[in-house]
């Protein structure tokens, strides 16, 4: 299971996109940089399977792409759930016993899967409408979708939803933030909260003493924010990305709890394909990225919650409607100093356990 967050949760169905549109959609002006789509095609064909780790049907809406390659293009697929770690860990340990093409981490593995060499580079045709932060420029990964750290607060026990890490500060009720130390989720709003109160990748003590004033107040919780936790009311605040905290509003009911991106500050991050370097199905694993960049690729995330990470897509107004409005973004940086933020990361634990757990009741 994703150490970020839990891939537990079943997203919305969606029709299923006729092949036409589908090959509209991949008939891309110019052709892939590394290889012609069309020959790419019949041998990702010819294989005739893909198999993922790290991509279920019910994150992010992966469903609804595994069913268009299987329409389309004939793609067998399975997906066995696992971390970002252990999806490296795989690929490094059967190495040419192979029995995964492609897996999807979270983007502060994307370096280490390089630096393992377990990885191969496929630039897909839209490579140049992907953000230059947001991608290898070997093409070993590049982010397909954003997440942004935000609040989800329960309208029936908190009278006025955060919109600021100050806000938290001055409230009145309890703030779960998940395990830290071990959750990528939880470890990122921590720096999302250092980003705010002027501390970066490398200074994570804005954000410690923040959430030891919160411990102080006794109002830091250990409640596990879950879906269920959230159903039944145990959560009042929690900090989670926002596709997380959105996907969870609607599925329980939409009007009984507020999502918002602090405005003081957050961190924008995301999530990457990739490719297996022993990859049984090089070629399939390699139309799959071509196709979850695609307009129609991008548009299956987005109905999951996952912002997409190609904003000259235009997503369908009914998709538009249940996402957070653009304008919340305009203070969201993305990690930039990976060096310093893997330090601080495996420094954290015992931060959090210093200088924040112990001032717990």
């Amino acid at each position: 299971m994703k150490t970020l967050l839990s891939r537990s949760v079943a997203l919305p169905a969606k029709r299923m996109v006729p092949a036409a549109l589908i090959a509209a959609t991949l008939a891309f002006p110019t052709v892939a940089k590394e290889t012609n789509l069309e020959s790419l095609t019949k041998a990702a064909q010819q294989e005739g399977a893909v198999y993922s780790v790290g991509m279920p049907d019910s994150w992010a809406n992966w469903k609804d792409t595994w069913a268009d390659l299987k329409a389309n293009y004939g793609l067998i697929h399975q997906d066995t759930d696992m971390s970002s770690a252990q999806e490296i860990a795989k690929f490094e340990a059967e190495k040419k016993n192979a029995t995964a093409d492609i897996g999807d981490v979270g983007f502060a593995f994307a370096r280490v899967a390089v630096k393992k060499g377990v990885t191969q580079p496929y630039k897909p045709s839209t490579w140049d409408d992907i953000p230059d932060w947001a991608k290898d420029k070997d093409g070993h990964w590049a982010l397909a979708y954003t997440g942004t750290i935000a609040f989800i607060a329960n309208n029936n026990l908190v009278k006025d939803a955060p919109t600021s890490w100050q806000d938290l500060l001055e409230g009145d009720y309890k703030v779960t933030v998940g395990d830290v130390g071990v959750a990528s989720q939880a470890n990122n709003a921590v720096l999302a909260a250092s980003f705010a109160n002027g501390g970066d990748e490398s200074n994570l003590k804005p954000a410690i003493d923040f959430f030891a004033k919160l411990a102080k107040q006794g109002r830091l919780s250990f409640t596990n924010p879950s879906i269920a936790n959230l159903e039944k009311g145990e959560i009042e605040v929690a900090i989670m990305w926002d596709f997380n905290a959105l996907n969870y509003r609607d599925k329980i009911d939409r009007e009984r709890f507020t999502v918002n991106i602090p405005q003081d500050g957050s961190v924008i991050s995301g999530y990457t394909t990739i490719i297996n370097k022993y990859a049984k199905n090089p070629n399939a694993a390699k139309l799959a990225r071509e196709y979850i960049f695609s307009d129609q690729g991008q548009i299956n995330l987005a109905e999951g919650y996952a912002r997409p990470i190609r904003t000259n897509v235009t997503l369908p107004q009914s998709i538009q409607d249940k996402l957070i409005a653009n304008d919340q973004y305009s203070n969201v940086r993305p990690v930039t100093n990976f060096s310093a933020w893997e330090k601080s990361a495996r420094r954290l634990p015992r931060q959090w356990q210093e200088s924040v757990l112990i001032h717990q009741q």
